[in-house]
């Protein structure tokens, strides 16, 4: 079994957590988590793909053990983690990479491979979206705001951070909630209820519009480079379709898609099962 080793790189001044495990010598695969998670979201995934990669899995800034600066000195825009990212992924010697994105990890990943092609081996999106028929109606709390940044329209989307909220996120489209681990989500509760949290992950909602205004740049970008792509999605996310699964194929015709009869957090049911298709995807 690998050795998972806990580090911590800092990046212009804000300390990112990460883990390592894998030769240093094997592909390298980066591993970035969405919300309101952290890389322990990777816990089972990381032991099924060390013996054949080397993988980095950082925090992303203002989540799990990375810094959570405060909010008038560092901006919680998607722009901004995306920067501090790919200059982590300079400083802990990433040269060469695949992608491996999910949800908050998509808007980070897709704008650093759009930014540098040259860098990417190959993409793995589970439940990381870039087309707008990928949107469920779900978000149409998070529109309103988009469209109106009221205090009411900010204060409506506190009930997402909610820990029932988390625990739905977790729970919902799966077939048997007693599969899912309450350790996951506990934690993500904990991180959420720092001081402070809150209103970082609500700018957060208000920036998720400039990620969907650079759809249109991303999908030019996999038309144009076509890195390797395999999207292994839970077909039951309320937040995010199947279909926005199928598009990635309208801009790459050769990309693999793989669907798994669970929600949003498709590893906490199906870490063996992902592995197994990021090893046939991925290793000749």
């Amino acid at each position: 079994m690998s050795i998972v080793r806990y580090r911590t790189a800092d990046v212009d001044g804000v300390k990112i957590f990460y883990r390592e495990a894998g030769a240093a010598q094997s592909p390298a695969l980066l591993l970035l988590h969405g919300f309101p998670s952290a890389s322990h979201m990777f816990r089972d995934l990381i032991p099924l793909l060390a013996d054949r990669f080397h993988i980095i899995a950082p925090d992303l800034p203002g989540f799990g053990q990375s810094d959570m600066p405060p909010r008038d000195r560092f901006a919680y825009t998607l722009d901004h983690i995306a920067d501090v990212i790919d200059r982590f992924t300079e400083k802990v010697g990433l040269a060469f990479f695949a992608l491996y994105v999910f949800d908050y990890g998509a808007p980070t990943g897709f704008r650093i491979a759009a930014r540098h092609p040259e860098r990417i081996a190959a993409i793995i999106s589970q439940n990381g979206n870039a087309y707008d028929e990928g949107l469920s109606d779900g978000w149409q709390p998070i529109r309103a705001y988009w469209q109106d940044r009221s205090p009411a329209n900010r204060d409506a989307l506190r009930n997402f951070l909610s820990p029932e909220t988390t625990r739905w996120q977790y729970t919902h489209g799966v077939t048997d909630g007693t599969t899912v681990s309450p350790d996951g989500q506990s934690l993500d509760n904990f991180y959420l209820a720092r001081p402070g949290a809150d209103e970082i992950q609500l700018d957060l909602f208000g920036d998720y519009k400039s990620n969907v205004a650079l759809y249109p740049v991303f999908q030019k970008y996999f038309r144009t480079e076509r890195p390797p792509f395999l999207a292994t999605w839970g077909r039951n996310d309320p937040f995010f379709l199947p279909a926005g699964a199928e598009a990635f194929k309208r801009d790459m015709p050769d990309a693999v898609v793989r669907f798994f009869d669970t929600g949003h957090f498709a590893l906490e049911t199906h870490a063996a099962e992902i592995a197994a298709a990021i090893h046939d995807f991925l290793v000749p």
